[in-house]
């Protein structure tokens, strides 16, 4: 999808009169996740403001984090995680505060969740939500039960409990590539807290993974769509969404392959992403419109049903397709939240510890 996405995007930039664009303010240029928008949606943002978009994707937000931290990056709208990644780029003064009277749909937005957001955001002064969900497992159950029939599809020890991924790694186990969002749920799985700082906690960490390292096929975030999609991959690690997508992919393709998400009963994390504008962005107005062209109910609706995650939006819900709107995997009911946990920014001497695990967990040494 991310590729019609660019390819649409490109033919709207060249087809858009060069006058109306220099009318409305010229350019916004948007730095988002992977398969995270709707594409029409985008175009009838250019249509209807006159002002192109340039599009750009990362997959984790270490690359992210690392674009910001460098300066000098041209976007006027990124997409953080509220946790570590906003709260911490937040506090490095990263972002330019949000001009609310630009943007009249902010009361759209759910108070109850953006009072969540205020522990990453005090006062709210530097983001607005956009789509929120969890990470867990992504499983082609028909193909692991072949392989694993005793293995518990519900448990995060599907993945980490080196038994079941020995018998698992024949069909293919991919784990998304991002210390930050692994390592918490590591933590909540071995019974530790997820914001743990501790070195022995970390060590832990480091065992278990090291322990399931050599059934790991590959490491991707934004990649493990297509592979659990194709049947490259019956077992993944990553973004709800993400799972979800390569599930309707599957049954669309219609090859055989069934791909559901699974919110482990251990506890899944819960994380918020928020359209956020960068200190230096060339374009703050052009950015303010977008941001509340897209808190729109009926844009952020079609954002739900293209990526299959909830949003900040609730008038949206009620617009979004029943099949979607429906479906436990998107909207967890109150049964499921309950089990979710949240992060918190953890100091940077242990940052630097938990990412020099991922690397000797990555190199497998």
């Amino acid at each position: 999808m991310m590729r019609r996405l660019l390819l649409a995007l490109a033919a709207l930039a060249l087809t858009l009169p060069a006058g109306a664009a220099r009318a409305q303010g010229g350019t916004v240029n948007v730095f988002n996740w992977n398969d995270y928008i709707d594409p029409y949606m985008v175009q009838r943002f250019v249509r209807e403001s006159g002002i192109r978009v340039r599009y750009d994707v990362f997959d984790s937000l270490e690359t992210l984090e690392g674009r910001l931290s460098a300066g000098r990056t041209g976007y006027d709208i990124v997409v953080p995680t509220s946790e570590p990644t906003f709260s911490r780029l937040v506090r490095a003064g990263a972002f330019r505060p949000l001009d609310r009277a630009l943007i009249p749909n902010w009361g759209n937005l759910d108070p109850a969740l953006m009072q969540q957001l205020e522990a990453s955001d005090p006062g709210n002064r530097h983001g607005a939500l956009y789509l929120w969900g969890t990470i867990g497992l992504g499983v082609n159950e028909a193909r692991i039960r072949a392989l694993a029939p005793d293995a518990p599809m519900d448990s995060l020890a599907l993945l980490m409990d080196p038994r079941h991924a020995n018998r698992i790694a024949r069909c293919g186990i991919t784990m998304m590539d991002s210390a930050i969002d692994v390592i918490p749920t590591v933590l909540r799985y071995l019974g530790r807290d997820p914001n743990s700082t501790s070195a022995e906690d970390l060590r832990e960490v480091e065992r278990a993974l090291l322990a399931i390292r050599p059934h790991i096929r590959n490491f991707s975030t934004g990649g493990a769509i297509e592979q659990l999609a194709t049947g490259q991959s019956c077992l993944a690690f990553g973004y709800s969404g993400d799972m979800i997508q390569a599930g309707v992919r599957a049954a669309e393709a219609d090859r055989g392959v069934a791909v559901r998400y699974v919110a482990p009963r251990e506890g899944a994390q819960l994380w918020f992403d928020v359209l956020a504008i960068p200190a230096d962005a060339p374009n703050p107005e052009a950015a303010h419109a977008f941001i509340n062209f897209l808190l729109q109910p009926d844009v952020m609706a079609a954002i739900t049903a293209q990526v299959r995650y909830p949003n900040g939006v609730p008038a949206s819900r009620p617009l979004v397709p029943a099949e979607v709107a429906n479906d436990p995997a998107v909207f967890p009911t109150e049964a499921l939240r309950a089990r979710f946990f949240t992060i918190g920014p953890v100091p940077q001497a242990a940052e630097r510890a938990r990412n020099r695990v991922w690397a000797r967990f990555k190199a497998g040494r």
